[in-house]
């Protein structure tokens, strides 16, 4: 009976720290997938690219204050760095936002953008995630940008 009762008072701190691991885990996994892309792009890599976006993918720029939005091709997009010198297109992110509801999650991310080791430009990138046979994919990716 002793021992029992310490395994019913031990088990909700048990439950929590498991759940605070998987929470922790499928973060990380997140910010994985979405450094996946950075990745293809500073080396380059126009496969690593196409990989990081869902099959359905749609990218976006927002061209300026009042709006207007620009659509790029995810392969359109991967063939353009891919064509670049490893090293060119180097984007910086911090990882603002991350939330995660089940196959869903959302990242906002401000960023740093250089060409050539040249500070380029700076925005915001809004991602939506979904998690395909249990590996998260760029659904949505749409950017701002200013000097």
């Amino acid at each position: 009976m002793r021992y029992t009762s310490l395994l019913l008072a031990l088990f909700p701190a048990l439950f929590g720290v498991t759940r605070a691991a998987y929470a922790q885990t499928a973060e990380d996994s997140v910010k994985s997938a979405v450094n996946g892309l950075f990745t293809g792009m500073k080396t380059s890599d126009a496969a690593m690219i196409e990989r990081s976006f869902a099959d359905s993918a749609i990218l976006q720029t927002i061209t300026g204050p009042q709006g207007g939005v620009v659509t790029e091709k995810v392969k359109d997009f991967a063939t353009l760095v891919g064509k670049m010198t490893a090293g060119d297109a180097d984007e910086r992110i911090q990882f603002d936002i991350v939330k995660i509801n089940g196959p869903l999650a959302i990242v906002w991310a401000p960023y740093e953008f250089y060409y050539k080791g040249k500070y380029s430009h700076k925005g915001i990138d809004s991602f939506q995630l979904v998690r395909v046979n249990g590996v998260w994919k760029i659904q949505y990716l749409v950017d701002t940008r200013r000097k």
